[in-house]
């Protein structure tokens, strides 16, 4: 069995479901398909919960009744594609996403408590994805290929850490196969991003989730590969919306990868790489409009080195640093109170520095920052910037570090053996000529 993943700009429109289905249809044997929600339904969901949590109910439905519009006119696209195929599927999945639209709308109506924002997030948002499969797999069917869909909310037995739950394989492993086991279909379609607790309460796995749900349906069902379609050449050595001569890098290793995603890379989540480490899953990441070429191959070894500095920017960061009131002891004494407070509230640290009394850290900006402020403010002197971004390069080379760690608006180098991480204010670094070795 292989598996597929399709993201949401793979499926922002009908021309994208309709790419999907020509890949799908090209590939022989069993084909596990995760799927992501439609386009950007996922930040037009976080607004809907917005409106709700603050008391809104009108404007969150008014929302809702837009994100709806939106995949009816996809539907609507898919159907006047041609005569060349049964609508039977179309019909059947217009009909199953008008009750799954119905299903969220009546419980932003009827919902009277609101105040626990984590695990409305995630029986909300999570409809995404439920919306995109019934129609990604309506449209399959229609084209002649015979698939099931799953509800993952079903497959994937998580813990309780709302917007961030972490997958119980040995009950994932059972429920999935029976899943899988059960039905004579070769093809299987499934929501990216969601599962549930034990007792059945919707959770997500973090933002761009997708990817470790198609890891975690490989580690489990032993497939032979996984296969992330993106919307460009494979892995690149930088952003191409934000470095002018990216170039696509052929092949990286396991450990490459985890390394890239833990300092922000977009192309892969960050739980991805293990489960398909520890089973020697190959990992593929290929150009979902060019699907004969290449990409990128992600293993145990490589037959060449990258040969250029790979640079991550991460936006959205805030400079946070602390130090005790008291000086008659180090920081160091100090540190487990510092990150259980970081912990309490979720605060990712993206990178830390210290000394005897100082400490650094830049964190990404979240809801709850203000919290962690005002909570480390009672035993330390606390003081942060926001507006700020964090520049990764790996393999840098003494000209890509006195470019990045010598310009302006630089608030902090950090570098070992292998990479430079440097903290300055946003948009500092612009949009420049990437530097190879």
């Amino acid at each position: 069995m292989k598996i597929y993943k399709f993201g949401g700009a793979s499926v922002r429109s009908e021309e994208g479901v309709a790419n999907l289905c020509h890949i799908v249809k090209g590939e022989q044997g069993p084909l596990f398909i995760v799927v992501s929600a439609m386009g950007k339904t996922t930040n037009a969901l976080e607004l809907v919960l917005e409106d709700f949590i603050g008391g809104n109910t009108a404007s969150a439905l008014d929302r809702l009744h837009e994100i709806e519009q939106y995949h009816r006119e996809i539907m609507a696209g898919l159907l006047h594609q041609g005569e060349d195929f049964s609508a039977d599927g179309i019909s059947a999945g217009t009909n199953r996403v008008g009750a799954l639209f119905s299903e969220l709308g009546g419980l932003l109506a009827a919902a009277s408590k609101r105040d626990d924002y984590d695990s409305w997030y995630d029986r909300i948002v999570s409809y995404g994805e439920l919306i995109s499969t019934t129609i990604v797999s309506g449209y399959l069917a229609a084209q002649g290929v015979p698939n099931r869909w799953l509800d993952m909310r079903r497959c994937f037995v998580t813990d309780s850490r709302h917007r961030e739950a972490n997958i119980n394989v040995d009950r994932s492993t059972l429920l999935l196969r029976q899943a899988v086991d059960a039905f004579p279909e070769q093809v299987f379609v499934a929501q990216g991003f969601i599962g549930a607790t034990p007792g059945g309460c919707p959770t997500t796995l973090g933002r761009e989730g997708s990817d470790y749900s198609a890891a975690m349906a490989g580690y489990i069902l032993g497939a032979d590969s996984v296969t992330i379609w993106k919307d460009v050449e494979g892995v690149l050595n930088a952003d191409p919306r934000l470095f002018s001569d990216a170039v696509h890098i052929p092949q990286l290793t396991y450990l490459d990868a985890i390394e890239l995603a833990y300092s922000g890379a977009q192309v892969i989540h960050p739980k991805t790489i293990k489960p398909l480490q520890n089973k020697g899953i190959p990992l593929y990441v290929k150009p979902f409009l060019a699907p004969d070429h290449a990409g990128t191959l992600i293993c145990g070894r490589i037959d060449t080195p990258i040969g250029v500095p790979i640079l991550i920017l991460k936006q959205r960061q805030v400079l946070i640093s602390i130090r005790p009131k008291d000086f008659s002891f180090v920081l160091d004494e100090s540190l487990p109170e510092i990150f259980s407070v970081f912990n309490q509230y979720r605060q990712k640290i993206n990178l830390i520095q210290s000394s005897a009394v100082n400490l650094s850290l830049c964190v990404d900006d979240s809801r709850y920052l203000e919290r962690v402020v005002d909570t480390l403010q009672t035993g330390f002197r606390v003081v942060y910037n926001k507006g700020m971004e964090l520049l990764t390069v790996r393999g840098y080379d003494d000209a890509s570090y006195r470019r990045f760690a010598g310009a302006e608006g630089v608030y902090l180098v950090q570098k070992t053996r292998r990479t430079m991480r440097v903290v300055r204010l946003a948009g500092s670094f612009g949009v420049s000529a990437v530097v190879a070795k």
